[in-house]
């Protein structure tokens, strides 16, 4: 299965160790931010990758929320079939943090993977997989 992991920009250490962990886990992670050459067109490189997908894990910080290409990434996998119980939303640190307001409220309603601290990162990110796999 391939997986599109959406994220800020600022969440980037923390996606590449969701998209190792993923991996491991034997699922394909596409990874438009690493795919784009110079002089590639940004919008149809990642535009592809989510064509591509089957599922979406959408790493939510206050970063994520304030970013319009992490938003329109929500957007289209709501949008599509496939991605129906394959959107896995992961609250990323201190959940008081971000206000539940600024989280778009379809999101609230999935099945939500909580990363609080360090201590249960590998743990939280093993779930996404399990999720995935099933």
């Amino acid at each position: 299965m391939k997986v599109f992991v959406s994220h800020a920009h600022t969440d980037e250490p923390l996606a590449r160790r969701v998209t190792a962990t993923l991996e491991r886990a034997g699922l394909e992670v596409r990874d438009p931010i690493h795919e784009i050459m110079p002089g590639d067109n940004w919008a149809a490189v990642v535009s592809q990758a989510l064509q591509e997908s089957q599922a979406m894990v959408v790493l939510l910080t206050p970063d994520a929320m304030r970013s319009r290409w992490v938003l329109a990434d929500i957007q289209y996998a709501l949008g599509q079939v496939r991605f129906r119980e394959r959107l896995i939303p992961v609250v990323v640190g201190d959940p008081d943090a971000m206000k539940s307001e600024e989280v778009p409220w379809v999101l609230r309603r999935l099945k939500t993977v909580r990363l609080t601290d360090h201590s249960n990162e590998e743990e939280g990110i093993k779930e996404v997989a399990r999720t995935l796999q099933t």
